[in-house]
């Protein structure tokens, strides 16, 4: 059983990396955003998640997870870095293509698609089967991304499904477990708003939680997990998750549990 060793290594090195990226504290000025409070944060929070989902997975000796991991936090620090930020959301994206811009959002959009065609690829998945791996992987890193509006949603969800996605065993049973361990680490610090996780770790938490459920789950479960990330990402074009969050009890109270006031 290698789930707790990757649940330990996924965590160690998650807080291990966030110490000290807070402290070194990258000198390039897009490091830097300005929360949901006006309140600067160090986007810092961002390798760190990556680091331990990769390391989690390798633990576990599971590729897939580790491909997800690395190439959607390169893609995520990439758009991080150099996005400009104007288009908002799939349907941005594509308004702006459509005017002749080709936005980092699409660049990263592809990148993400190849990425999940990779992680089926290499757990000898073909045909149908590839192009609902594919659809997943690259739908939960956006998905993720569309959730991190305050400090430790995204990571919230994550640590839960990663949790479940664990429990559940399965071939990718370890590589969740990382994935929950490195949520876990970099939660406190997301919370308290000392640092961000941005489009690098929710891209990174993202991919990996597809790829783990793409490795270890049926057909069935795949297909119902890919109908609710689509379903979600429709949604979010229509109507914000925050005002849903604001107007619902209990899920305003999960959303503000460990926030600072």
């Amino acid at each position: 059983m290698r789930r707790l060793p990757a649940a330990l290594a996924g965590a160690a090195v998650a807080a291990t990396v966030e110490r000290g990226l807070r402290r070194w504290s990258p000198p390039h000025p897009r490091w830097r955003r300005r929360n949901f409070r006006d309140r600067e944060v160090t986007l810092a929070g961002g390798p760190p998640l990556a680091a331990g989902a990769a390391l989690g997975a390798m633990v576990g000796g599971v590729p897939g997870p580790v491909i997800a991991a690395l190439s959607a936090a390169a893609l995520g620090a990439y758009d991080d870095l150099y996005g400009d930020g104007h288009a908002r959301g799939l349907g941005g994206h594509i308004r702006a293509l459509r005017q002749g811009r080709l936005t980092t959002g699409l660049v990263k959009l592809g990148g993400l698609t190849a990425a999940g065609a990779a992680v089926s690829a290499v757990d000898g998945h073909r045909g149908g089967e590839l192009v609902v791996d594919t659809l997943l992987v690259a739908g939960a890193a956006n998905l993720v991304n569309l959730l991190d509006l305050r400090p430790g949603r995204a990571l919230k969800v994550v640590s839960a499904a990663a949790g479940a996605a664990a429990l559940a065993g399965g071939p990718a049973g370890s590589a969740a477990a990382g994935l929950a361990g490195a949520a876990v680490a970099v939660l406190p610090s997301d919370l308290t708003e000392r640092v961000m996780i941005g489009d690098c770790g929710a891209n990174a938490a993202g991919a990996t939680l597809g790829a783990c459920i793409a490795m270890g789950t049926d057909r069935a479960m795949k297909l119902a997990a890919l109908g609710l990330v689509v379903g979600l990402t429709l949604a979010s074009e229509r109507v914000s998750f925050t005002d849903v969050v604001a107007r619902t009890p209990w899920l305003r109270r999960l959303d503000e549990w460990g926030r600072r006031p």
